[in-house]
């Protein structure tokens, strides 16, 4: 085992690629925050598939957390629509950037910094909504995550949740056929990989990045007392490389907090 403070290694990291234009860092024009006031909007929980219109419940005066959620792209459009937003976000960086479209825009968002592999520092039945982008694979562990979901969610609460299913960790991609198969699953590089391997990929800015099974993802949230009630699956971006061809690689999950 290599003992290494991964998350916060994965923090800076995350802060590297805010500062660098990250897809998934580039918060929300002013246009498109009036046209989610106006109700045309859309969010994505994984690269290219919109969640449903009819996973949510209604915005008015309800209270989301985003959770590894921060840079401004989601959290405006649920406040534009009315609700009361806490983002939770081990990154600095994502979290300016969703504090500078609250400032932009006039509203009111919390923005936390911390670690999801530690207790959320909210109290029992908190919010109605938690929105979890693809985030999981900077993370070990996944199950705690969906306990401590199911604790600070409300009766009737919504967890929605993107995650990889593994494939983008099982092949080496250099952009050409064939792919190979390079990791066993689920890829664990705290294991799997040498001190000195550990330190070529944080040297090149990759962080440390985890693969994790079905049972953990969509198993370990039934098992945290949730009830499934959605779910689609979806593919990387244009330009992400092969693999997107040929299969996808990501989840998306709706569940409830029935009890």
């Amino acid at each position: 085992m290599n003992h290494i403070n991964y998350t916060e290694i994965n923090a800076k990291t995350w802060d590297d690629w805010a500062d660098n234009g990250c897809p998934w860092s580039i918060p929300i024009t002013h246009l498109e925050y009036l046209k989610a006031q106006a109700g045309e909007w859309e969010v994505y929980l994984t690269p290219c598939r919109p969640v449903p219109r009819d996973w949510f419940s209604p915005f008015s005066g309800a209270v989301i957390l985003g959770l590894a959620s921060g840079g401004g792209q989601q959290i405006p459009i649920f406040s534009a629509l009315g609700a009361d937003c806490t983002v939770f976000d081990n990154s600095a960086h994502q979290l300016k950037n969703e504090q500078s479209v609250a400032d932009r825009e006039g509203y009111s968002v919390t923005c936390i910094r911390g670690d999801m592999t530690q207790p959320l520092p909210f109290a029992d039945e908190s919010f109605d909504m938690i929105f979890h982008p693809v985030s999981n694979c900077y993370i070990e562990k996944v199950e705690p995550v969906w306990q401590e979901c199911y604790r600070v969610l409300k009766k009737g609460g919504i967890l929605l949740a993107g995650f990889d299913n593994g494939l983008n960790f099982l092949f080496d991609e250099d952009g050409s056929l064939p792919l190979t198969a390079k990791n066993k699953l689920p890829y664990n590089p705290l294991r799997d990989k040498t001190a000195a391997q550990l330190r070529q990929m944080v040297e090149k800015g990759e962080g440390v990045q985890f693969s994790h099974s079905l049972e953990e993802e969509i198993g370990g949230q039934l098992k945290a007392g949730f009830t499934l009630t959605g779910l689609y699956e979806d593919c990387d971006r244009p330009g992400c490389g092969l693999l997107r061809e040929y299969a996808p690689q990501y989840v998306a999950t709706r569940s409830v907090k029935n009890f």
